[in-house]
Formats: C-alpha cells, structure tokens, sequence
C-alpha cells in the first residue's frame, strides 16, 4: 500500500505564492509519476502537473510559467510551488501517485485565493 499526505494548503492574496508538499510512505516502486490535481466547487477534478520519477515534468496550460512541480526522491516527496496566484487557483488540491495499474490518491489540501 501507498500513502500520501499533503501539506501547504491555505489562505492566500491574489498575487502571492504558496508551496505544497505530498510525501509518500508504504511500498513505493522507483519508477513512478507524481502529479498534482485540483478541483474547484461546482467543477470537476482537473490534472495541474505531473513528474517522473526521472525528473520530466508538464503542466496545464493555465498555470505553466506560474507553478512549478518538483521532487526529492530521497524523501519521497513532490512539490508544488505555486506563484502568482488567481482566484481561479482556489482549489482543494490532491496529489496522486501513479506506478503501472497502481494509483493512490492524497486526501487534499485547500488552497483559497482571496483578498
């Protein structure tokens, strides 16, 4: 079993930055994708970003140039620096983590945009 908990979620200006973090645990394989979705109230879940265990990285085209996703495989962690914040970002946002038939989801962490 995996295990994701994420962290880094709150209240934050149009404008300002934030950074989230999901950390893994349990039998993790060494090939794996991590990514991180979003979904606001009223809509559905939507992919944000993803990357490999190798390092290749994408986003969606509505934050590219704006969040960054990163990780440190020694601590079984990815992040998300997320810079110049919308209030379209706010969002509860998930981590998923992907290694073949095998997908485990975070319980989410919430991102309000806000003046």
């Amino acid at each position: 079993q995996v295990q994701l908990v994420e962290s880094g979620g709150g209240l934050v200006q149009p404008g300002g930055s934030l950074r989230l973090s999901c950390t893994a645990s349990g039998s993790i394989f060494s090939v794996n994708t991590m990514g991180w979705y979003r979904q606001a109230p009223g809509n559905q879940r939507e992919w944000v970003a993803s990357i490999t265990s190798g390092g290749r990285t994408t986003y969606a085209d509505s934050v590219k140039g704006r969040f960054v996703i990163s990780r440190d495989n020694a601590k079984n962690t990815v992040y998300l620096q997320m810079n110049s914040l919308k209030p379209e970002d706010t969002a509860v946002y998930y981590c998923k983590y992907s290694s073949g038939y095998l997908e485990r989801w975070g319980q989410g962490t919430l991102v309000t945009v806000s003046s």
